[in-house]
């Protein structure tokens, strides 16, 4: 098997994220039923949360991950590990979204699990990318 550019690693990573977070909300809102509302601050009116919104959020938040690496690849000689450290921070403080904002049990769960799906796939995927300078 050919090996893969960085580029191409990361490309791969984020796009498979979007997919993986999309599968999560397919699960969750058409084979399990549930209504995917969200309260963006405390006493707002609900928002529906499609797939749109879904595919649009795991592209940034990919994005932003691959940008962070390549920064830290610019600046530290172990962009890996710090790269990996902060990805692990954020995703633990994300965790507090889903859980204050959701409506409902079923949209707090659904959005917890592509909260983790999402950082199951760009995790390990982004960090095996890492290149040292």
């Amino acid at each position: 098997m050919a090996a893969t550019s960085p580029r191409s690693a990361r490309f791969l990573a984020v796009l498979g994220t979007v997919a993986a977070t999309l599968v999560v909300w397919v699960i969750g809102t058409v084979l399990l039923g549930v209504k995917l509302d969200a309260r963006m601050k405390p006493g707002a009116a609900a928002q529906h949360i499609g797939p749109a919104a879904v595919v649009l959020a795991s592209l940034v938040v990919g994005l932003a991950a691959w940008a962070l690496l390549a920064l830290l690849e610019r600046l530290t000689v172990r962009p890996r590990r710090v790269w990996t450290a902060v990805a692990v921070v954020v995703l633990v403080l994300s965790l507090i979204a889903p859980l204050q904002s959701g409506v409902t049990t079923g949209a707090k769960v659904t959005l917890l699990c592509m909260h983790l799906v999402a950082a199951a796939v760009l995790v390990p995927a982004l960090g095996r990318s890492a290149v040292r300078r």
